[in-house]
């Protein structure tokens, strides 16, 4: 699979097969529209993506090890209020939004540095033993290899059947008014579920 930004819900369901080596792909070339730099959370006007700008490059295949996150926009500032916005009547959010404000606040160079502190920082939050390794070369998909690097998509997540994912569901702080939104970016089921987070995400795996 490929780095993300606080990935969806499906993302880190795969973190808990017990069948399965999850490798992270440090090679690839970078792949704009995708997890790696976006996640979706549910605010009170519906889902909001939330997009992490890159800075602008003359490589157009640009390895996703040295795309350079922009900081042209105040993006930490706004994601975090949005995040706030969304999250702060949810139960858990106070308990565990002091573990996160590293992220808007700290800048970092690389992308997918960044990406994998929060992987591993989640993993954490939740007790998810940290099983993953980064590739040491660019993986070309073959037998017995479950390639999610393109599976896990903004464009297809909600539209393509997944047979080892199940979404959970839960109550949401807006389901109420908008109806219950599936499969968001981990900090959804972690604000509203908290220590649960986990065992959820067992449930989810088909």
């Amino acid at each position: 699979m490929s780095v993300a930004y606080f990935a969806p819900i499906r993302y880190y369901s795969k973190l808990l097969s017990d069948n399965a080596t999850v490798i992270v792909e440090k090679h690839e070339n970078y792949n704009k529209q995708s997890y790696r730099n976006r996640c979706t959370i549910y605010s009170a006007n519906g889902l909001l993506d939330l997009v992490v700008p890159i800075a602008k490059t003359d490589n157009p295949k640009t390895p996703i090890a040295a795309v350079e996150i922009g900081y042209d926009t105040p993006w930490q500032k706004l994601h975090f209020k949005a995040i706030e916005s969304a999250y702060r009547r949810s139960p858990f959010y106070e308990y565990y939004i002091d573990d996160l404000k590293i992220f808007f606040e700290e800048r970092h160079r690389f992308l997918y540095d960044f990406d994998m502190k929060i992987l591993k920082t989640l993993c954490g939050l939740m007790k998810i033993p940290f099983r993953v390794r980064e590739s040491d070369e660019y993986m070309n998909a073959g037998a017995g290899i479950v390639d999610l690097r393109s599976g896990i998509h903004p464009k297809s997540n909600r539209r393509t059947p997944d047979p080892d994912f199940r979404a959970p569901r839960y109550t949401q702080v807006f389901s109420d008014k908008s109806g219950f939104m599936p499969d968001l970016s981990i900090l959804d089921l972690l604000f509203h579920t908290g220590p649960e987070a986990k065992a959820i995400l067992h449930s989810a795996i088909g």
